[in-house]
């Protein structure tokens, strides 16, 4: 087997690995909301974990073999892959909206990224790595505060999964970078740059946890994994002294290209927003339907016409099954409180009459 061709396989099968494990994440999202970003107790949570790390080892490990023009683009296929793998595995199908967003945001991303030219290996010196991580942090502090401010759960989750994209972008840059300043001979000296790949990895993997909750799947991914790349090539572009391929017409298509990536996420932001409306619509409907279909309130079955026993002189005075109730429900035949019964004049002594205080 080639380079190039193992180098597309490693792609592929990292791909698939990244999108089981945002599955995975957002699976457990919708099952553990009391902890949205480290639910540490759920189990599944460290298979996800697991997936995506192996995700990360074989995209290193592909970008040894090819070129950075074509494995990036290759990437972008894990929004593509998991909305058919969700469908399969766990049951959630993506509407048709969801599809046209999906694969209009990884053919931007594809053309972006085909369109952007290589250089010889660089690195940066400590103060552009100074700056670039203090950008960094800002800018994700920056996501993630607004993300708290915002009360619809898709516009937070899109605002958390742009924060882990960036967080993910950056932290491929800083692995570039120790990648070609590397020695065997001073491992110590990379230790700046080490810190701010794992702070950074595991900041995003947070951030992506989090986005999954009330916002499904395919927005907060498509989010991450449009939003990695674009951040990673456009410090190319600036840092790195990388170019767009083919001058004026070649950045003019990027731009382009840029454009339809964006739309593909704009469509697959409001298509959740409407699903959510519906589905809030139906249930408010299913409510409002539960007071007339449910079981009719109990009612006290009517008291049937008790035979009179009369007095001695004809006045009626109430029967004996009146007065000896059952005792094992004595409210069942006995008048009620202030009911009333009118017994009539009583003449002599009444020695079988009896009367009940009852609060």
């Amino acid at each position: 087997m080639s380079s190039l061709a193992l180098a597309v396989v490693l792609s592929l099968v990292s791909a698939v690995a990244y999108a089981a494990g945002a599955i995975t994440q957002e699976h457990v999202a919708a099952s553990t909301s009391a902890r949205p970003y480290a639910p540490l107790h759920h189990a599944a949570w460290w298979v996800a974990v697991a997936l995506n790390g192996l995700g990360a080892v074989l995209h290193v490990a592909a970008l040894a073999y090819g070129p950075l023009s074509l494995v990036q683009p290759l990437g972008a296929l894990t929004i593509v892959f998991a909305l058919p793998m969700a469908a399969l595995f766990v049951g959630r199908r993506a509407g048709a909206a969801a599809w046209r967003g999906a694969i209009m945001a990884t053919a931007g991303l594809a053309g972006l990224l085909a369109l952007t030219g290589t250089s010889a290996s660089q690195s940066l010196d400590g103060g552009q790595r100074g700056l670039l991580a203090g950008a960094t942090f800002g800018g994700v502090a920056l996501l993630f505060l607004a993300a708290q401010t915002v009360h619809r759960p898709i516009i937070r989750s899109v605002l958390l999964a742009a924060a882990a994209g960036v967080a993910f972008g950056i932290a491929s840059v800083f692995t570039k970078t120790v990648a070609v300043d590397w020695s065997w001979s001073a491992p110590l000296d990379q230790w700046p740059s080490l810190v701010a790949i794992a702070v950074l990895a595991c900041g995003g993997l947070l951030l992506s946890q989090s986005s999954y909750h009330g916002a499904g799947l395919a927005a907060p991914l498509a989010t991450v994994t449009v939003v990695n790349p674009v951040v990673a090539a456009a410090v190319g572009l600036t840092m790195f002294g990388e170019s767009f391929r083919y001058g004026v017409p070649g950045t003019a298509f990027a731009l382009a290209f840029g454009v339809v990536a964006a739309g593909g996420l704009i469509l697959l932001t409001t298509e959740r927003i409407k699903a959510t409306r519906t589905e809030a619509t139906g249930q408010a409907e299913a409510e409002a339907q539960i007071p007339a279909s449910g079981p009719a309130p109990l009612r006290r079955p009517a008291r049937q016409a008790e035979p009179r026993v009369h007095h001695g002189d004809g006045t009626p005075r109430p029967s004996d099954r009146q007065v000896l109730s059952d005792p094992l429900d004595p409210e069942a035949t006995r008048p009620e409180v202030g009911e009333g019964i009118d017994v009539g004049p009583v003449s002599g002594p009444c020695t079988h009459f009896e009367m009940e205080m009852r609060p």
